[in-house]
Parts: structure tokens; C-alpha cells; sequence
């Protein structure tokens, strides 16, 4: 994918740690940088992600997130998450490497392998977008139709490559990060937090996504009402996490939706 030119520059918008890996500016926990970052890719301005409170019945409402969820991004700190990938027994690529293939016409996800550092945002927002109802609002032409075209067919490794290897998606991710509230890192400054998408999936499953673990995780098949804030996929996803957290609160929760106006 070739080289985006622009007011942000290479050397700005990646660092290179001293084991070669690229490591990008760290975005904001936030459904505005969110928002303008899936816009920055392609995404329509019908569609955006919003603040979720709180689980409850009164959390929910005052949150007035808008009908149906496409899909929910959890922003979690790293010891959390890996406990409870302990106790499920998920392979993650750090420790037990990478199985997953992809790649395959009939592979029920499009699913990616994170190997750029602080770019937890970003592939949560391409796994929202890509395994769920909101692809339908990608703008064709965009950075981000052609970045999924292309990531498509391609094996798990390869599609790594392809996100690793594009300049366009550092500037565009560079230029979200530095549009927060918050005081904005340098790419040398390591993120603590991790990013994981729960999809409802075309096929009516709802789909755990990290690009940490090895390949996509099923959590299990929705009613055809419930949608990813539904309480039948809060249970079998968000609330996997939240049941193990031992008192930890330290979390957030964004949903992906159309805009109601």
C-alpha cells in the first residue's frame, strides 16, 4: 500500500523499539478518537461509537446509545485480560505463537494479527467495522474498503504485513491520537491498555476479537433480536470479563451504532 503524503510524518507518527517493532502514538480510550479515526479510514459519518456507563437498566439509559449495536469495544488493562485468557485457555501469540491460517473464502471472520505496538484502537476498529453490519457504511474508494479488500484473501501472517507495512494507517491513526482531550504521548510511550471488539457477525454468532490471541473467538449464536448490547451477548462477552475482574473497575465500554440523527 503505498505512502501517504501529508502534515504528519513518518518519524512523528511510529517509533521503532529497540526489537524492531513499529509502535504507533497511543490513542485515546475515548468514542470520540474512536469515532475520527473509523472516520479517518472510511467510515460514513452515519455511523459512530458511543459512551456505554454502565450494564444496568439506568446506566444503560442514560448512556442513550442508539439501536441496534453493530459491535462493542472493551478497553481493559492488560492484567485483566490476560487472566482471563488464563483461566478460558486461550492460545495467545505471545506465548504459544501464532496457528491461526485465515485466509480461507469461507473463514467466518476477517480476523487480524496485531504486531504493531500502541495500535490496540486501530484493530478494534477494523474488526468492528469488518465483522459486523456496520461494514455496509465503508465509504468505496476509502483507505479502509481497500484495506479490507486486500486483507482478505490473505493469510493471517501476510494480512499482518499489510497493516504493519502501510504508512497510510499510521498518519490517519496518528492524526486521531492527537486529536483527544487528553495530553497526547509520544510513539515511544508504551500503552498499557488493551482493546478487544465484540461483533455480532453476519452469521449471527457474536465474535471476541483481539489481535493478541491466536485467531478469532467464538463466543456463541444470538437470538435474531439481540444485537452486541444485548444481554444474551453482554453475558457470553463483555461479562466474561467483568465476572473475573475481582473488584478491578478500571474498564470502559464503547458501541458502535448508527447515528440517531
Amino acid at each position: 500500500m503505498p505512502s501517504m503524503a501529508g502534515e504528519v510524518e513518518a518519524d512523528k507518527a511510529v517509533f521503532i523499539t529497540s526489537e524492531g517493532k513499529k509502535q504507533f502514538v497511543p490513542l485515546e480510550n475515548s468514542p470520540e478518537a474512536l469515532t475520527a479515526l473509523a472516520r479517518g479510514l472510511g467510515l460514513s459519518d452515519e455511523i459512530g461509537f458511543y459512551d456505554v456507563y454502565g450494564l444496568d437498566g439506568e446506566a444503560l439509559q442514560a448512556s442513550a446509545v442508539p439501536r441496534p449495536v453493530y459491535a462493542l469495544i472493551f478497553i481493559a488493562p492488560p492484567h485483566a485480560v490476560a487472566a482471563v485468557r488464563a483461566i478460558e485457555g486461550t492460545r495467545v501469540v505471545a506465548r504459544d505463537g501464532l496457528t491461526y491460517k485465515g485466509g480461507r473464502a469461507d473463514d467466518p471472520v476477517l480476523w487480524f494479527h496485531q504486531v504493531v505496538n500502541n495500535a490496540c484502537g486501530l484493530f478494534a476498529v477494523l474488526h468492528s467495522v469488518a465483522n459486523s453490519a456496520a461494514r455496509a457504511y465503508v465509504r468505496g474508494g476509502s483507505l479502509l474498503a481497500r484495506v479490507l479488500a486486500e486483507a482478505a484473501p490473505l493469510g493471517a501472517v501476510e494480512r499482518a504485513e499489510l497493516i504493519n507495512n502501510s504508512d497510510e494507517l499510521a498518519v490517519v491513526h496518528t492524526r486521531a491520537a492527537r486529536g483527544g482531550a487528553s495530553r497526547v504521548p509520544p510513539a515511544s510511550e508504551h500503552a498499557e491498555l488493551h482493546f478487544i471488539a465484540f461483533t455480532r457477525g453476519e452469521d449471527g454468532r457474536l465474535w471476541d476479537l483481539e489481535g493478541n490471541t491466536d485467531g478469532p473467538i467464538e463466543c456463541g449464536w444470538l437470538k435474531d433480536d439481540d444485537d452486541a448490547l444485548s444481554d444474551r451477548a453482554l453475558a457470553m462477552g463483555v461479562g466474561r470479563f467483568l465476572e473475573r475482574a475481582g473488584g478491578n473497575v478500571n474498564f470502559s465500554l464503547v458501541a458502535l451504532a448508527k447515528n440517531a440523527n
